[in-house]
């Protein structure tokens, strides 16, 4: 794809793929669920033009990136070592580089920002914000208390169930049931249904942004690895706020831009916007906090839907620190 060079890294015990062109300081770009390094074809085009090398890994358990067995693997400290082992791999002489995530790679963002804020110069995030841990409070149990068993997150909970669930309903028509939601409300899977209400009567119009030989490269990297490394992370949320007990209260000492779309249902989330929006809320855990953008109309997939925009959103944000 228009000069994107792959390599494989033997790091942290497993090896990760790795999608790169462009020369100059480095960006790394962290996929979510159910994404690939193939998210960011877009942005990584954009920034190796712009002076940029543009780095995008499979994530542990995606596409042709490793994926361990044990659920246990998929803790945020065994991803954060990845990337830590990875930026060592690929910019051994870079002290630090810039970072951006979209949902889980967000996640996992604002986790090695917090763990190793000596390796980022600064982080945009997308979609979802950094969230204070409290190890009191189990958070499926909270997602539960508010949306009940069906909500989605719960679902994810019990190893070979969704993912049973997920193959009745194919791979290419999951993909594509994903990337085109927009519903900001609780999304929902429950058991014995259709929970995106399509059938074969009527099939998913694909949006201007997404194509069908996008979906295909999708599908053809998760028809081989099925969907349960991308799972397990949400199986390692109750575990990763146990594990966070030592950063309690800790802020985030990075420069960070924060971008979401206004129809994203992590927006739409029960407290969220004030969070975001608030002063005792996210700038509060992220002192460096420079900026929060709302872009009207847009979805969860953002950096999809709206390339062009992320990709002028991330320029001219960490172009100021060069």
């Amino acid at each position: 794809m228009e000069g994107i060079e792959h390599r494989t890294f033997k790091v942290n015990g497993i090896n990760i793929h790795v999608a790169e062109k462009g020369q100059g300081p480095l960006i790394l770009f962290l996929h979510g669920f159910p994404e690939l390094w193939y998210s960011w074809r877009h942005q990584i085009l954009a920034l190796a033009s712009l002076g940029y090398r543009a780095v995008a890994p499979d994530l542990r358990g995606y596409g042709e990136t490793d994926a361990p067995d044990s659920i246990d693997s998929y803790s945020c400290f065994h991803v954060v070592g990845d990337l830590i082992a990875l930026l060592d791999a690929v910019a051994a002489h870079q002290e630090k580089v810039f970072l951006v995530g979209h949902d889980w790679g967000a996640i996992i963002g604002w986790f090695l920002c917090l763990f190793r804020p000596d390796r980022v110069k600064a982080f945009v995030g997308l979609s979802v914000p950094y969230l204070r841990s409290d190890p009191a409070k189990k958070p499926v149990e909270a997602w539960r208390s508010f949306y009940g068993d069906d909500y989605y997150i719960c679902r994810f909970q019990e190893p070979g169930e969704i993912e049973t669930e997920f193959a009745q309903i194919g791979t290419e028509e999951l993909l594509k049931e994903f990337f085109t939601y927009r519903l900001p409300d609780p999304f929902r899977f429950s058991k014995g249904t259709k929970p995106f209400g399509h059938g074969p009567e009527s099939p998913v119009a694909l949006p201007p942004w997404l194509s069908e030989e996008d979906i295909k490269y999708y599908a053809s990297k998760f028809e081989k690895t099925g969907f349960t490394g991308g799972v397990n992370y949400y199986r390692n949320m109750n575990r990763n706020c146990e594990l966070l007990a030592p950063w309690v209260g800790s802020e985030i000492k990075v420069p960070a831009k924060f971008v979401v779309g206004d129809q994203d249902l992590v927006y739409h989330m029960p407290g969220m916007k004030d969070y975001i929006h608030g002063e005792s809320g996210l700038k509060k855990d992220v002192p460096l906090l420079e900026e929060v953008v709302v872009m009207e109309g847009v979805a969860h997939f953002i950096n999809q839907e709206k390339a062009e925009e992320i990709s002028n959103h991330i320029f001219n944000f960490i172009n100021k620190f060069n």
